[in-house]
């Protein structure tokens, strides 16, 4: 990827932010949805000419952020593409939170990948496959445990981070889109992303 098509996602990502931002349906629900983002961008912006990354990854990055955004302006129960979709699937609920944690191990299976390969970390592909959804899913524990830890501070003003609308088995399928995310990178992309590897490794 070039330093203009990184510069292009940058200025995209920051348009959708500040636009997300204006006037959200909760702000403090903004900020928790957008954190991520807004700890990544900075991180990315230090590493790129030291840690460049793949452009599958940079692009997988920003279509991450753009889901968080989105979520982060509306709360993720009432984002209007999720109703369109409970409405084509008879659906009982809004699921465009279940898009976020596909996207919560989709994207996160393609980093764990690439910083394993990369540094020499692990060798077969098996034992690499093991690794990075292990990974995925403790990041997607770990985020069940943060919303937790919010619902606990806040208590009912946490209900809109939390998005459960009345599901009980949301952590649950929560953490399951996010390995299915995983699995569909890994089974999808990793031919792609060898190559990208590969071209990253020429001097």
């Amino acid at each position: 990827m070039t330093s203009h098509q990184k510069i292009l996602l940058l200025l995209l990502t920051l348009l959708a932010l500040a636009v997300s931002g204006w006037q959200p349906y909760d702000r403090v629900t903004w900020l928790l949805e957008v954190i991520p983002v807004l700890i990544v961008m900075p991180l990315l912006l230090l590493s790129h000419r030291s840690y460049p990354l793949t452009s599958l990854l940079y692009l997988g990055i920003f279509l991450h952020a753009l889901v968080l955004i989105l979520g982060g302006a509306y709360t993720y129960a009432r984002v209007p593409f999720g109703f369109d979709l409970q409405h084509w699937f008879e659906l009982s609920r809004n699921p465009y939170d279940k898009i976020g944690h596909f996207f919560q191990g989709f994207v996160p299976a393609l980093a764990c990948r690439e910083i394993l390969l990369r540094g020499h970390h692990v060798q077969g592909k098996r034992m690499l496959t093991f690794l990075v959804i292990c990974v995925v899913l403790a990041i997607s524990a770990t985020y069940e445990l943060i919303e937790w830890g919010a619902a606990l501070a806040m208590g009912q003003g946490a209900d809109e981070f939390l998005g459960t609308q009345g599901d009980p088995w949301d952590t649950q399928s929560d953490m399951f889109c996010a390995l299915i995310g995983a699995i569909s990178a890994l089974l999808l992309l990793s031919p792609l992303h060898d190559r990208q590897l590969a071209r990253l490794a020429r001097p």
